[in-house]
């Protein structure tokens, strides 16, 4: 499908007030969307079923299901425009928010000094005034700008309009290979990736590994563990490390999910405490950030390799389940001509509540740069 008539699709589904998702893969030209038929408001019971899953922070909610059966499926390539990326970042921000942020993160730091975790991810939300409020035009800025992040509009009349640029994979599963990503840490990206990482957020980066690893045993064998490397996402930076697997036979992708989210990454360790702090403290409802979305068992055809002994083999492509979800993050929530923007980061014990501010700045300009 031509470019311009996917948009114009999207366009149509979402004034008709259907829900929809329109996304793009890190690394990708293609984009992809599910346009769902009706406006039915579908939750998974156990991820087993296939389509478009959006499940928020609290794992006691339920997931929301774009189900595959009940939606058309429509693909473009898209062509980054550079007149349209954006790399001017700026910052402003309310002294009062800045205020509770810092007040947050010192009672953080004093659960953790009183052994109730060792770690707790502490978030807060910004209200942006829309100039522009076509989401389609968003989406299309946030294409162009953020080519190595997993890019989406999502709308349910039933639920709200979400976008964002998510750097973070929750998990990938093909057949029953799977990787994960351990991202943690941050600081701005100063145009090298040859950076220097505190103590403080080497030990935040080794929570998550740890905890991943640990938490996957019962439902995997053949578990391997990269080294960690910088990576650049946005105007930022993170420490990154991946872990990959073989699901044991008979495992169900519940299982899985369940013992990973919500990850140290986006809420703590341990979880429970983490999780139950969080719920206390932070006096607002995170809804989807945080939370998780992808495709859930699609097919995916995998073409054998080519070569003259396997001429007889090209003809029979192997088809299997994939499933994609990605961490929700770098996110906003739009709402009454107004920009609910979503934003946190990793307490230890060591946390500098001034930093910890500080970088929650830097992480809300990858949405309000677009804004």
């Amino acid at each position: 499908m031509i470019q311009d008539e996917f948009f114009k699709h999207i366009a149509t589904q979402y004034q008709s007030n259907l829900p929809f998702v329109a996304y793009r893969k890190p690394h990708r030209q293609e984009v992809n969307a599910l346009i769902q038929q009706t406006d039915d408001l579908f939750f998974s019971e156990d991820y087993s079923e296939t389509g478009f899953v959006f499940a928020p922070f609290d794992d006691a909610e339920k997931s929301v299901l774009m189900p595959l059966g009940n939606s058309k499926v429509l693909k473009s390539t898209y062509e980054v425009s550079e007149e349209n990326r954006i790399t001017k970042v700026i910052g402003v921000s309310d002294a009062s928010e800045k205020e509770n942020h810092i007040d947050l993160v010192k009672k953080g730091v004093n659960a953790i000094e009183n052994d109730v975790f060792k770690k707790v991810v502490l978030s807060r939300s910004e209200t942006a005034h829309l100039s522009e409020n076509n989401p389609i035009t968003i989406f299309k800025r946030l294409l162009n700008t953020y080519p190595s992040a997993f890019i989406y509009c999502w709308f349910h009349p039933k639920v709200g309009l979400w976008l964002g640029a998510t750097p973070e994979t929750l998990i990938k599963i093909e057949g029953a290979q799977f990787s994960i990503m351990a991202l943690a840490g941050t600081q701005n990206y100063n145009g090298t990736l040859n950076v220097n990482w505190q103590e403080k957020e080497k030990q935040e980066q080794q929570y998550v590994t740890d905890f991943i690893t640990e938490n996957l045993k019962p439902a995997v064998e053949r578990l391997t563990v990269s080294a960690t490397e910088t990576v650049k996402a946005g105007n930022l930076v993170h420490l990154k490390t991946m872990i990959s697997a073989q699901l044991k036979s008979n495992v169900p992708l519940k299982q899985v999910i369940d013992a990973l989210h919500p990850t140290p990454a986006v809420c703590g360790l341990p979880k429970g405490a983490a999780k139950q702090f969080i719920l206390e403290h932070e006096n607002y409802n995170r809804s989807f950030y945080t939370g998780f979305l992808g495709e859930l068992n699609m097919e995916k055809t995998a073409k054998p390799r080519s070569g003259k002994r396997n001429i007889e083999n090209r003809a029979y492509a192997m088809s299997k389940k994939s499933t994609q979800l990605y961490v929700n993050l770098r996110c906003m929530q739009i709402k009454d001509q107004k920009a609910i923007v979503y934003v946190g980061g990793g307490i230890t014990e060591s946390s500098i509540p001034e930093n910890e501010w500080q970088e929650t700045v830097a992480k809300s300009l990858v949405m309000k740069n677009i804004l």
